[in-house]
């Protein structure tokens, strides 16, 4: 096998591989061979068709067959005699082959990039630290409810909070504009889900009242013709509800997958759920701020392939929202790339420089840190025995987990080296800092 290889631009390489023809024939006669044993042809016996009829019948298929089978075993074997990464999957085009002709291809691919560290140490760290207190679990015990509520029609004016029922035609300049009308619409007010001035004008409307609202629309509105424009909403209100707490009760608890019948057993299940979530959002609060810090510090040189299998891979999770659907649906066209680019920019740059720094540093995945990952996970569930043990009959599973626990000790060693600064905070705060970070990773 000869093996050529150049550097078209920046990471790609073209590589020109050569298969003599003594292997390359070999292989073809061999299979031809095989397939005289079995096939059948008018006029002859089983197993007695002569080679040359064999081959003259499906000479060119296996050919074809052999071509396809000398790529993919000669290709892993020529980018170790050249000692090249490639990155994603190469184009290959193969060249002519005839009988007694050396036979070859040339495959064009992308390559890894050298990532040569600039800085991992010294970063300066902002580290928020909380503690779940007593009204932080009041507040919780509260939405949950709230998630559980039922809504009862009343008869006085509509609150903050309150769900109203209402027909509205929006009018601009004296005409109807598109979507600003609606019949029997229910709304919360407080949602936010109407312009400015919308839901605290229907503040104050019992169900049979009658208001006409003068507002404007935002300079920003996705509408141009709504753009920064005077408006008036003719709004009925055609019933007012407000929200009936369920009480704190078993039958409550096991809503929420608590098996008691005490309050205080509650309030401290739910506790040790808002710990844990505190914790965690403490450990990506810290961690994005490296990764930030990491990215801004070392520039990479990005494969093109690697970042279009990251921008799949995102486009894959968003569909998934679609469910079955998405199956019939045109991803690309409804969720393009310049969606998912700069996040998928960002994941392959982390991966990259996180991957020199688990090499140069020598970091090896702790087997003990993985067992508590999983287990955490599985202490959510009823039966966590049984989850752990399916993690570790799942190497998928275990794969994803490993990965996980290797990003978290490289953080943890940068850490090691960073000037931290821990700011008391709050539960809510650390939460909304952490799910504001939550997409970039």
């Amino acid at each position: 096998m000869q093996v050529s290889i150049e550097t078209t631009s920046g990471l790609e390489r073209r590589m020109t591989v050569g298969i003599p023809a003594a292997d390359f024939d070999s292989e073809v006669n061999k299979r031809l061979q095989e397939a005289a044993k079995t096939i059948r042809i008018n006029g002859f016996r089983k197993g007695k068709v002569p080679l040359k009829v064999v081959k003259q019948r499906y000479g060119a298929g296996v050919r074809q067959e052999v071509m396809g089978d000398m790529i993919n075993r000669t290709f892993q074997d020529a980018v170790s005699e050249k000692e090249v990464r490639p990155a994603g999957q190469p184009a290959i085009e193969p060249l002519e082959s005839k009988e007694g002709q050396d036979f070859e291809y040339v495959a064009t691919f992308e390559v890894y990039p050298e990532v040569e560290l600039k800085e991992t140490a010294g970063f300066d760290i902002e580290k928020l630290i909380a503690d779940v207190g007593t009204e932080d679990v009041d507040k919780m015990i509260d939405i949950l409810r709230k998630q559980q509520a039922e809504w009862v029609e009343v008869e006085r004016a509509a609150a903050d909070g309150d769900k109203v029922n209402i027909d509205y035609k929006g009018t601009k300049d004296g005409e109807v504009f598109e979507g600003g009308s609606a019949e029997k619409q229910d709304l919360v007010l407080g949602s936010g889900r109407m312009i400015d001035g919308f839901e605290a004008g229907v503040e104050g409307l019992k169900a049979g009242d009658s208001k006409t609202l003068a507002l404007t629309f935002p300079e920003d509105y996705h509408s141009e013709d709504l753009k920064g424009a005077a408006v008036e909403f003719e709004v009925t209100v055609n019933s007012v509800s407000e929200q009936e707490l369920p009480e704190l009760n078993a039958e409550l608890y096991k809503k929420f997958g608590i098996d008691t019948e005490t309050e205080d057993e509650f309030r401290d299940e739910v506790q040790k759920n808002m710990e844990r979530e505190l914790k965690n959002a403490v450990k990506t609060q810290a961690k994005t701020q490296v990764m930030d810090k990491l990215i801004d510090a070392n520039e990479v040189e990005l494969p093109s392939a690697l970042v279009a299998g990251e921008i799949d891979a995102l486009r894959g999770q968003m569909a998934q929202q679609f469910g079955a659907q998405a199956q019939q649906l045109d991803l690309k066209g409804i969720l393009p790339d310049e969606m998912f680019e700069e996040q998928a920019k960002r994941r392959v740059s982390l991966g990259l420089i996180v991957g020199e720094i688990v090499k140069q540093k020598e970091i090896k995945v702790d087997g003990d840190k993985v067992r508590a990952m999983v287990e955490e996970i599985a202490s959510t569930y009823q039966e966590p025995e049984e989850v752990v043990t399916y993690y570790y009959s799942n190497q998928q599973l275990l794969a994803g987990v490993e990965s996980a626990v290797l990003e978290d000790q490289v953080v943890e060693a940068i850490l090691a080296d960073a000037n931290v600064t821990e700011t008391q905070s709050n539960y809510e705060d650390v939460i909304k800092a952490a799910q504001g970070n939550q997409g970039e990773q």
